[in-house]
């Protein structure tokens, strides 16, 4: 596959002229009060013009900005939560707005939450049940009676919005482990084409049981079509807590699974980045320029290792901090030559075990510093305000290493945006084998195991020592890899797959209706 946007005509032609309807948890454009008085940009599709006082929030990065252009091209809609305080002066009746609002090309259809829900479907069950759990870390689990009730309110306003905006012949794309009841309650109702990509791992069945209500969970995604993950190991692990299910028939053949009369084929789309884009910011001036004066302002060594993450339990920073103080505490002769940047970017405050991470987190930079700081080098430069893309660039292209150790992940992207930014292809990567992308770029990173300290030291310590010729064969090919499997070639398999899958029933059908017709 090749990494170049698909057109509307590719997008139509795979879908049959199908109406496409992505259904997400955030929206790819927030509408929101503005204190300067700035006026929002463009029209709302309905006629009554701009808005005083309100500006648009476009989509800075990852999925929703990855989709936003295809959206746009093909047509079609965009469910999802209404996170703006000013969503609700821009919809109308209906919750609509047509975006982008200098342009509409498609419509935003807006679920309006309540605070409750919000607090127990997104903060309690999607992120104290489902997560922990999927990360394979059961123990912080909060179980919260309330956190299911909201979940499967919130899951139903979901549902209700789809159903409202599709018939028969929609497809239906449900994006992640927010939405997954909403499947079964469309089916209900439409019996259009679901499919479903679940964005974080999928653990073993043994893991996935510690979940109170994983046969409600395993009954709704079960009404897609479709359901994509990762990794191949994902698929396997979900196919193994399929088959504990009763009336289920799982077929590993085919990688499919029949259940209340319905087939679910499993696929695994290794998610990518917009490479070209993350090369063309990180060769540009003012990438440049932010790093000149970013080199100025602070101590670094000669040698520049750097880290990308939300402060989450999973993305092991503590870890790597401990691997970290190893490194210098054995090898002194690294000191003053080698410095850690550690981008770290606040996630989930209102849930406690996120606010003591932080804490954590900040606490143990201040150490390390402290402890092996000069007046002219610091070890830890700590960065956990906004960063511009063209910051975060050039941060990627000058690092010698990017050091990417969750203690588990479903994919992590930030070791795409770090190869896809080596302009001079002289980094290295090290790279966790518990994340994701492991599987897809493990053969030429440095592999590491977060929580083996001592390995891990020897793992950047190796990093450090390749050969210059040896750093360039491996950025090269990964380098390849990330460009040929780029998130439109990600997108685009998987619309290969929906036209594949129907084309089959189709098939099926005929077959059924020439066999009624002989009899």
């Amino acid at each position: 596959m090749t990494g170049e946007p698909p057109t509307a005509e590719t997008v139509s032609t795979l879908l049959e002229d199908r109406e496409l309807v992505i259904v997400s948890n955030r929206q790819p454009y927030s509408h929101e009060y503005d204190d300067d008085g700035n006026d929002w940009e463009g029209d709302d599709g309905d006629g009554r013009g701009d808005r005083d006082g309100i500006t648009v929030q476009r989509p800075a990065g990852g999925l929703t900005s990855a989709l936003d252009p295809v959206v746009q091209s093909a047509g079609g809609t965009w469910v999802a939560w209404a996170s703006g305080d000013a969503d609700d002066e821009v919809t109308d009746e209906n919750g609509r707005v047509g975006v982008p609002p200098e342009s509409p090309a498609y419509d935003l259809r807006r679920v309006r939450l309540s605070d409750k829900q919000v607090d127990g479907y997104y903060y309690g069950y999607s992120n104290q049940v489902l997560w922990p759990i999927c990360h394979v870390d059961p123990a912080k689990m909060n179980a919260d009676s309330d956190f299911w009730k909201q979940y499967r309110s919130a899951n139903r306003a979901f549902a209700d919005a789809v159903v409202e905006e599709t018939d028969d012949e929609s497809v239906v794309w449900f994006q992640d482990y927010h939405l997954a009841l909403a499947p079964r309650m469309v089916r209900e109702e439409r019996d259009a084409f679901c499919m479903q990509f679940w964005h974080i791992p999928w653990p073993s069945w043994d893991t996935f049981q510690t979940c109170p209500q994983y046969e409600h969970l395993l009954d709704g995604l079960l009404a897609n079509d479709l359901l994509a993950f990762h990794t191949h190991r994902y698929c396997q692990n979900f196919l193994d807590c399929a088959a504990m299910i009763p009336d289920t028939m799982v077929d590993r053949a085919t990688r499919s699974i029949v259940y209340d009369g319905r087939r679910t084929f499993v696929r695994s789309f290794p998610l990518g980045i917009d490479a070209d884009y993350r090369r063309e910011l990180a060769d540009s001036e003012d990438a440049t320029a932010f790093w000149r004066e970013f080199r100025e302002r602070h101590d670094l060594g000669e040698t520049l290792a750097v880290g990308v993450e939300r402060l989450d339990y999973t993305k092991g920073i503590p870890e790597r901090l401990a691997a970290l103080e190893e490194f210098w505490e054995t090898r002194p002769e690294w000191r003053e030559r080698f410095t850690y940047v550690q981008k770290a970017s606040e996630s989930r405050s209102r849930i406690p075990e996120y606010r003591e991470l932080q804490a954590e987190v900040e606490s143990e930079i201040e150490r390390l510093n402290d402890r092996f700081g000069t007046d002219d080098w610091t070890p830890v430069v700590y960065l956990n305000k906004f960063l511009p893309p063209e910051g975060l660039a050039a941060l990627y292209r000058e690092a010698d290493l990017a050091i990417v150790s969750p203690r588990r992940d479903g994919m992590n992207l930030v070791v795409k945006e770090f190869v896809a930014s080596q302009v001079d292809e002289l980094g290295v990567l090290v790279l966790s084998e518990l994340a994701g992308a492991s599987e897809e770029l493990g053969d030429e990173a440095v592999s590491v195991h977060p929580h083996d300290t001592p390995g891990f030291a020897d793992a950047i310590e190796r990093a450090l020592s390749l050969p210059e010729s040896e750093r360039a064969r491996r950025m090269r090919d990964l380098g390849r890899q990330v460009r040929s499997n780029d998130v439109y070639a990600w997108m685009t398999a998987q619309f290969r797959t929906v036209e594949a899958i129907q084309r089959g029933r189709d098939v099926a059908a005929r077959s059924v209706q020439r066999q009624r017709y002989e009899q």
